[in-house]
């Protein structure tokens, strides 16, 4: 393994919560001590920028248009930075291999900060699409670049931390984002708000650049290729959901969603082909336990997807205000941060693998209890409901979600296709995410003309989808077993 060197008197084969239960498992204190603080800031910072700046932009968006205009391209704001976030997040383990984590990161906080700042000057929402698409290109690196890199700038013990400290940045940026966008907007600086996400990008560029290590173990091997077909592929199938996901003609969007599915057929077939993958080939081996715990991924992404219309929701069925309508959206995502935070107290492999089986469960169970708790002019009681089986849910994904992306990224030693195990964490959540607001629009429409039965509709149906992550969790524990059982054999 890497990040530290190997206990010589380790078994082989052994997993990282079997080490941590030998050698005892890093803590929070030594996680943000002298010696790892400013690369955790730097890693989990990456990723609170792209996911604030998410929902910042949502917030700030109404206020722009009224400045600029273009509001016939108002959804396009975020399918641009989506599309452009998936395509460079399949960079990740070229750029690793080619640059190193210091120069890959100066890499994406610049792009990143350099898209905030044509945002912030844009006079025009043409110039506005296009900061986000640079936005986009940054912060699909910085947030694979994450998981990727934390395997070399920490030691093995910490990961579990470091996982769950990263994961939880998607939570804060739920929260955080709203907050500081309606901030700007209410005071009619909309622009200020990009300028304070380029210079937060500027300072953790500069500490990347003193706390990560210059290149990567395998320093010296062949630079890595560029998965051309993959990366063509797998763009054609995010562009086709992602415009999906703003379709208006619920037949444009089951027609675009069949194309997305096809185009993910043909990148599975095409990487089973190819000789440079975008992820490693072991992830389409069904004896392996890697693309169960993918799948395991999809499940909890595509679940988080239900925030899109909570705050809606809120409104027009609890009359809310829009402030509380968005605290309610936010519910899954204190879940998921504090559940993301605490499940890291479980180190034990049998803890660790009913945790990943009972999170997607839990999950399945706040969603259900959330539509079955949908009516019109709803009492206080039933609003408290809605907040509580939220909490509920983002907690299911919180507390297996960090236990999925240990088990991805410690799931070989080969460091080139650790790298791509760990970037394709990214990759699988951001086309997830894509895929879930596709089918969550699509329900939405379905389950209508009544809003109460499409928010049903919607939660039913991601619930199903959340049950079924529990037999991809199931399988990923089986095939764990049987791989460690058949190396140490």
């Amino acid at each position: 393994m890497t990040g530290t060197p190997h206990d010589d008197t380790a078994p082989p084969n052994e997993t990282p919560a079997q080490q941590n239960a030998r050698i005892g498992a890093g803590t929070w204190r030594e996680l943000f001590g002298p010696a790892y603080r400013a690369s955790a800031v730097v890693l989990a910072g990456g990723v609170a920028a792209y996911a604030t700046n998410i929902y910042l932009t949502t917030s700030l968006l109404p206020n722009a248009v009224e400045d600029i205009g273009g509001e016939q391209y108002y959804a396009w704001a975020m399918t641009v930075f989506l599309l452009a976030s998936v395509i460079t997040s399949m960079f990740v383990g070229v750029s690793l291999r080619n640059s190193g984590p210091r120069r890959s990161y100066l890499i994406g906080f610049g792009v990143f900060a350099v898209g905030s700042l044509v945002c912030a000057a844009a006079p025009t929402m043409a110039v506005m699409l296009a900061g986000r698409a640079v936005q986009g290109l940054g912060g699909g690196l910085l947030t694979g670049l994450a998981f990727a890199v934390l395997r070399s700038a920490l030691p093995e013990r910490l990961w579990p931390r470091a996982v769950a400290l990263i994961s939880a940045m998607w939570g804060v940026g739920n929260i955080l984002g709203p907050v500081l966008g309606g901030l700007f907007a209410q005071l009619g600086a909309w622009r200020g708000a990009f300028l304070l996400l380029a210079a937060f990008v500027a300072v953790l560029c500069v500490m990347s650049q003193r706390a990560l290590p210059r290149r990567r173990p395998d320093e010296g091997g062949e630079r890595a290729g560029v998965p051309t077909v993959g990366l063509v592929v797998l763009t054609g199938a995010t562009a086709a959901v992602s415009i999906a996901s703003i379709a208006s003609s619920t037949a444009v969007i089951v027609a675009l969603a069949a194309v997305g599915v096809a185009a993910l057929a043909v990148f599975v077939a095409a990487e089973r082909r190819t000789r440079v993958t975008v992820l490693p080939r072991f992830a389409y081996s069904l004896r392996s336990p890697l693309p169960w715990v993918y799948l395991g991924i999809v499940a909890l992404a595509i679940g988080s997807t239900t925030e899109t219309f909570v705050p809606l929701f809120g409104q027009h069925l609890g009359g809310m205000e829009p402030f509380v309508a968005g605290m309610l959206g936010a519910a899954i995502s204190w879940g998921w941060s504090i559940a993301s935070i605490l499940s890291t107290y479980a180190t034990a492999e049998r803890s660790t693998t009913a945790i990943k089986i009972a999170g997607p469960l839990v999950l399945a169970a706040g969603l259900l209890g959330y539509g079955l708790l949908q009516a019109d002019d709803p009492s206080g009681l039933t609003v408290t409901g809605w907040f509580i089986t939220l909490a509920v849910a983002g907690a299911g994904i919180g507390m297996a979600f960090a236990h999925f992306i240990t088990a991805a990224i410690s799931s070989t030693d080969d460091e080139a296709d650790a790298a791509k195990a760990s970037a394709g964490v990214n990759t699988v959540q951001l086309i997830s995410n894509t895929f879930g607001s596709a089918l969550a629009g699509l329900l939405v429409a379905v389950g209508g003309p009544s809003l109460v039965g499409s928010a049903r509709l919607l939660n039913f149906g991601f619930a199903g989808v959340a049950a079924v992550g529990v037999l991809f969790a199931v399988a990923a524990a089986r095939r764990g077993r049987s791989a460690a059982g058949t190396a140490v054999g």
